[in-house]
């Protein structure tokens, strides 16, 4: 991603909000480590150095790093900055992503504040560029808020998905990725003037668990929505539902002819499989599905002939199998309705799939080929927080090369 043609006037507002959002907690002195606050004061009082700090990470990340840059001139606005990696770049681990040179007195006390900034985008956008990579054919839609702690948190998640997005984007034209966002907040990182969504399970049981009737207050409430995506899974009726549905937005309301588009979203709980499968069923839906016949065949087929081979206590096997033919949204489930709805006469009708949709289940899913058109998920967040760490180093001072000893590495330029 270009950094300067990248940020819309939006998306720029909101990361400047985070220097709001931050003081809003109170000084930055109290929100800091302390041991910072008391160098700052040293140094102030004993004669300020010009110091630069580098910034790095532990891990493989992809660049998205404008929220710390943007935290660090509102704070210090005479720093100076100097990039290693545009946005939207793949950083290898241990790779210098910034220089930041300026007075030690000044910056010292907001090294807590920066690295809370970096990591965070970095890895989320690292996991949207594989996640898109991994299933260029569907479109994807951020639904991580309700996962996160609040708008600071949203707002970082968010434009690392964006990022990331942007990033496979370049790297394969093919790829759709990210086209929007669960909130207002942070729909303008995906260019869309608002946030996206229909129904969630709670207006399903309001309506007694009748998703068609959830569907009709839906369309009655909420003219403007331009597509009508119904929540299939409430009582275990997936194809029941989708048809049912379907008939009604088809053949009754004819909804299509006023330009709207039909969809259903399959969420179905882990714990059990979507309706008309069991296990058996499921494995002979996807060797159908592929051309392939038997379990570990398939298996085989998606996973690769040698990754297969090198997993020998079927560790990662039995993980594959379970997002291929077990219960919960699985690519047999998908491709199970997506039948019954072509076979319907329905074939514009679009699947949305959520639950779970990681990495690793979007890397199985894409080798499938499973015919979703939508991915709903919040799962691009970083799986551990120790991932996010981000560090920072000051490797000269008046610009005498200086640093502890182990991280000499950061004096590199390549």
């Amino acid at each position: 991603m270009d950094r300067k043609a990248a940020l819309s006037l939006e998306s720029a507002a909101i990361l400047d909000r985070l220097a709001d959002i931050a003081l809003r907690a109170g000084p930055i002195a109290a929100q800091t480590d302390k041991y910072f606050t008391n160098t700052s004061r040293i140094v102030a009082a004993h004669g300020d150095s010009e110091v630069t700090f580098a910034v790095f990470m532990r891990r493989r990340v992809v660049a998205a790093l404008e929220p710390t840059i943007r935290l660090v001139r509102r704070f210090v606005p005479e720093v100076k900055i100097r990039r290693f990696y545009q946005e939207g770049d793949i950083v290898p681990s241990e790779s210098k992503m910034l220089e930041i040179t300026g007075s030690m007195a000044k910056l010292s006390e907001i090294e807590t504040l920066l690295l809370q900034k970096t990591g965070f985008p970095c890895v989320s956008a690292n996991n949207a560029y594989e996640m898109c990579r991994a299933m260029p054919k569907a479109a994807f839609m951020d639904m991580h808020a309700r996962h996160a702690s609040g708008a600071e948190m949203n707002i970082l998640a968010a434009y690392g998905a964006a990022v990331g997005s942007q990033a496979a984007k370049k790297a394969d034209p093919a790829v759709k990725g990210f086209v929007g966002s669960s909130q207002d907040l942070t729909a303008p990182f995906f260019d869309s003037p608002q946030g996206m969504g229909t129904m969630p399970h709670a207006l399903v049981g309001y309506t007694r668990g009748d998703v068609l009737e959830s569907m009709k207050l839906f369309a009655e409430t909420i003219p403007e929505a331009s597509a009508l995506i119904a929540l299939v899974d409430y009582t275990g009726e997936e194809v029941t539902d989708s048809l049912r549905c379907a008939r009604w937005f088809y053949e009754e309301a004819k909804l299509q002819e006023k330009g709207k588009t039909y969809g259903i979203r399959l969420d179905t709980h882990g714990g059990r499989f979507a309706e008309g499968l069991d296990y058996d069923k499921s494995v002979d839906v996807v060797g159908r599905w592929l051309g392939v016949h038997g379990e570990y065949n398939i298996v085989e087929q998606v996973l690769g002939g040698r990754a297969f081979q090198l997993d020998p206590n079927n560790i990662l096997v039995d993980k594959v199998r379970r997002i291929l033919f077990g219960k919960g949204v699985s690519v047999a489930s998908i491709i199970h309705v997506r039948q019954a709805l072509d076979r319907a006469g329905y074939q514009d009708a679009m699947i949305v799939g959520s639950s779970g949709f990681d990495s690793q289940k979007c890397q199985v899913m894409g080798a499938a080929r499973v015919p979703l058109d939508m991915v709903g998920t919040g799962s691009f967040l970083p799986a551990t927080l120790t991932e996010t760490y981000a560090t920072a180093d000051i490797i000269a001072y008046d610009g005498a090369r200086r640093v502890k000893v182990g991280r000499e590495f950061l004096f590199d330029e390549d």
